[in-house]
Formats: structure tokens, sequence, C-alpha cells
């Protein structure tokens, strides 16, 4: 069997996470958070980096034990500040370790591990159950029609530097792809009493379109520095954690605060 479907078949059954919800999501992505951790820093040591892992997964792990049911800017602040001020110290005892180490070490947190717990903080929202899906419709809406109206219609590289493959074209289809699946799935859970107005899920395709792209290009910039192909292969035919979710988590990072602050719910 075609190692894509395989990874399809592992993927798919996790999804049933974000239809319970509660607690079981919140530990799930903790592993999801964990396991791309743990690939980005494996990236990172393949370009000669040395992140401090271990002190990443203790804050990742005390980060998603004590995280309510809302995004507190606050305890983001304490945790990244503390964990940079506790960080600073490892050079200075062991010179195996330098400062460039401590950063790195810092951005994988705020990277996969705040971004991760985005998926959590939107299925917290109101109508939560609903919208944590224009997160995943929108990304793989872009990837879809980016794909075949690439393959059918790309003449233009996008940024052959990072990603040869990708091309103008392709990104236009991508964001109507999009669009098109964020507008449709709001009416139809319009019909399930998620009173939103249609306006807001075609903005939100917009921006995930866009954004989602650029968060592909920030993960191929990632692996094209790294001299690696994807960031594990846990997935058979798809990659690694991070593979799958490049483009999502940076969708998730706008569906949140679109809906958090412009919306205001």
């Amino acid at each position: 069997m075609n190692k894509r479907y395989i990874g399809a078949a592992m993927i798919a059954p996790a999804l049933v996470f974000f239809l319970i919800g509660g607690v079981i999501l919140k530990y799930f992505v903790l592993v999801l958070a964990l396991c791309g951790l743990y690939e980005f820093y494996n990236a990172c040591k393949k370009s000669q980096l040395k992140p401090i892992s271990i002190i990443g997964y203790i804050i990742t792990l005390v980060y998603f034990v004590t995280l309510g049911e809302s995004f507190n800017f606050e305890m983001v602040s304490y945790m990244l500040v503390l964990g940079t001020f506790i960080t600073m110290f490892v050079p200075v005892f062991n010179t195996e370790y330098n400062f460039i180490d401590v950063a790195t070490t810092m951005f994988g947190i705020l990277y996969v591990t705040i971004f991760f717990s985005l998926l959590l903080l939107i299925n917290m929202l109101e109508y939560g159950q609903y919208l944590i899906w224009l997160v995943f419709i929108s990304s793989w809406g872009c990837d879809t029609l980016a794909y075949y109206t690439g393959r059918s219609l790309g003449k233009h590289k996008l940024v052959p530097k990072v990603s040869p493959k990708k091309t103008v074209e392709g990104a236009i289809g991508g964001l109507f792809g999009s669009v098109l699946g964020c507008v449709i799935y709001g009416y139809v859970i319009k019909k399930f009493g998620v009173n939103i107005s249609l306006y807001n899920y075609a903005i939100i395709g917009i921006l995930g379109g866009i954004v989602g792209q650029l968060g592909d290009f920030v993960a191929s910039s990632i692996k094209r520095h790294a001299k690696i192909k994807d960031y594990s292969n846990l997935i058979p035919g798809h990659g690694g954690i991070l593979d799958r979710f490049d483009s999502i988590l940076f969708v998730s990072v706008v569906v949140y605060y679109y809906i958090t602050i412009f919306m205001g719910m």
C-alpha cells in the first residue's frame, strides 16, 4: 500500500480528539507539541546549533498543564521571561552551550509550543467546537487547490530559493481554495446555530490562505537550512508532525486572533 495512504490512515483518527475536546484534547495537543518541539530541535542540531532541549520540554509541559480556558498573556510572558532567565545561566555553567543555543531553545517554544496551544484555545472559545475546523479547512483547502492549480497552470516561480516547486498561480489558487472552503463551511454551520456573518469566514479564508502559505515557506526555509527533506519519518509518506502542521500552526494564529480581537469572542 502507498505510504501516503498509510500515513493518511494514521492521521484521520487523530482528528477525533478535536471533536471530543476538553482535557483529552488538551493532552493530545501537548503530545503533538512535544513531538513537534523534538523535531524542531533535531533540525536545529543538524544546523550545528545545540538547543537545550530538556528545558524546552519542561517549559512546554508546565505551560500546557497550567493552561486555562483563555489565553493568559501574563502567564505566557512570565513563562517566556522566566524560561529565558533560567536558560541564560546554562552557558555560564556548561560551556558546551552558548547564547545562540539559548535563543534557539526559546524560539522553539514560541514557534511550536505557543502556536500549537492556540489550537486548543480556539476549541475553548464560544462555538469553538465548530470554529476549530476553520484552521484545518483553510489549510487543507489552500494546499489542495494550490497543488492542482500549480500543477495545471503554474509557470511563474514564487520563492524558488526556498520552495522551488511553488508557483504564483498555485498560490492564487490556494488562496481561492481557502476562502471557498471557509465560506462554504460557515454557511453549513450556520444551520447548527453558529450565528456568525459569512463575511467573517471570507476574511478568515483570505488571512489563512496567505499566512498558511507563508508558514509553509518558513518550514521549508528551516528544513533547507538544516539540509533535510522532512522533519522526521513519524508519519509514513507525510514526514513528521511539523511537516503536517507547518501551515496549520500559522493559520491557527490568525484564526485565534481574528476571532478574539475583531469578532470579540
